[in-house]
């Protein structure tokens, strides 16, 4: 075997360890260009700018965005955990404790792989705008006040994880990809029924190990999370709820606001329902009750209550329309619509009884539009009078023309004559001449005749 100096070995390595370098530096070029454009691209992903109606623009980063309360984060518990790890026994009485437990969701339970993560006595991972994209992105596994069931419990080395409802993943997921046959015919190990799993996941995380826990400390744990209590579907629904919402519904009493899930639990399934048109907004009316009794209109658009109308017998109705459910939702308690609007008003109808000394006297009905100014009321062009009966004048008998008597025969007057007609009377005839007629005699006058001989006559 040959010796090569280390002189020598080392000038033949030294191209390898430049080219190494050269392309070590353009690694970290593009290394370092990667992660500057994702730094400078982080803080536009991560702002986020609320718009509510009012016109307020909200910008926040993160957990302080302003969502809704039941996607905030959780009041850490205070259960005092063991010293001890858990062992072998305890762990089974554990898991035979916890599993096939049901309990009721105190939060909205997404889908997906990872779930949702609670730390002992700790915080809630994600939390904030975070919770609410993952509820947007892997859809909604069970709502507030929904039944939830424990199908499995897996017990790591410093968390439990816990699967409800069977589960975000399929079962036998690997096995599935599998066929056993000849080359003939082959047939899959784990059948796929086409069904898709609409389970969740949850995480309890531990700083260091699993202390030696009893079950019921485990649900302590997890009481920001799942109620394990006996419960009815409506104290279960109400308990996610702020105080006076919580009081309302209690109360049989619908605000607006409240989504069609509050309304059922309140009210229960509406006598009748209809379905119209406000414009270019569609809307569904629920009618609860029937006369005499109260009757309550609710118009409801999408998934949320827009008004609230309440007609009692010989009252007049009153509408609520401002939205009183949001600012308690809300994790800064602000209030969806200015304080300043107004939230209802009242429709007198019938016979209203009027103070004479405080309130003016009610107008005469009319069709005219409020302020609306017709052209009799100018005084210029009045013509407002009383209608009397038309009177058509008498007919005098001397008005009747002539021809129009019976056996009449119309008289001949010269023109230019003035002279009354003849008054009509049986025909005489006319005397007989005493002078010989001659042919130089002038003609007889006539109408439209002269009496001056004709010149051209011979």
């Amino acid at each position: 075997m040959r010796q090569i100096p280390l002189s020598a070995r080392a000038r033949s390595r030294k191209p390898l360890s430049v080219r190494a370098s050269g392309r070590s530096c353009a690694i970290r070029a593009i290394l370092g260009c990667a992660l500057g454009l994702s730094l400078a691209a982080m803080p536009a992903a991560a702002q986020v700018l609320t718009i509510d109606t009012s016109g307020r623009v909200t910008s926040s980063t993160g957990q302080g965005a302003t969502v809704d309360r039941r996607f905030a984060q959780i009041e850490p518990t205070h259960v005092p955990l063991p010293q001890s790890r858990l062992d072998a026994r305890s762990r089974i009485a554990l898991i035979r404790y916890l599993e096939v437990e049901p309990g009721f969701a105190m939060r909205p339970f997404p889908g997906g792989h990872k779930g949702l993560t609670l730390v002992a006595n700790g915080k809630l991972d994600p939390a904030g705008e975070a919770y609410l994209q993952m509820v947007t992105d892997f859809g909604l596994s069970a709502k507030p006040g929904d039944k939830v069931v424990i199908t499995d419990v897996k017990i790591q080395r410093s968390s439990i994880v816990f699967q409800l409802n069977g589960g975000p993943d399929l079962k036998h997921r690997f096995l599935r990809h599998i066929e056993i046959g000849d080359e003939v015919y082959t047939q899959p190990i784990i059948q796929d029924d086409g069904s898709l799993p609409t389970g969740a996941r949850l995480t309890l995380a531990f700083p260091n190990q699993v202390p030696d826990l009893t079950g019921e400390q485990v649900e302590k744990l997890l009481a920001p999370l799942i109620s394990f209590q006996v419960k009815a579907p409506v104290e279960a629904f109400t308990d996610t709820l702020p105080p006076m919402l919580k009081n309302a519904i209690l109360s049989h009493r619908v605000l607006v606001g409240m989504s069609t899930d509050m309304v059922l639990f309140a009210k229960g399934h509406p006598d009748s329902k209809v379905r119209e048109m406000d414009g270019q907004m569609p809307f569904e009316e629920w009618i609860y009750g029937k006369p005499p009794q109260d009757v309550e209109f609710i118009r409801i658009n999408g998934n949320r209550v827009i008004r609230v109308e309440v007609a009692a017998v010989g009252k007049p109705p009153v509408i609520f329309t401002k939205d009183v459910v949001e600012g308690m939702m809300r994790t800064d308690g602000t209030p969806l619509m200015p304080p300043e609007t107004a939230s209802e008003h009242t429709i007198e109808l019938g016979d209203v009884h009027r103070d004479p000394n405080t309130q003016a006297p009610a107008p005469p009905p009319s069709l005219r539009n409020d302020g609306e100014k017709l052209p009799a009321d100018d005084d210029k062009s009045s013509r407002v009078g009383i209608m009397k009966p038309v009177q058509f004048p008498k007919q005098e008998p001397d008005d009747t023309p002539v021809a129009h008597q019976p056996g009449a025969q119309p008289a001949q007057v010269p023109a230019g004559s003035t002279a009354p007609a003849a008054s009509p009377g049986p025909a005489s005839p006319a005397p007989a001449s005493s002078q010989p007629s001659s042919a130089t005699a002038p003609a007889e006058a006539g109408p439209g005749t002269s009496s001056q001989p004709n010149k051209f006559l011979m």
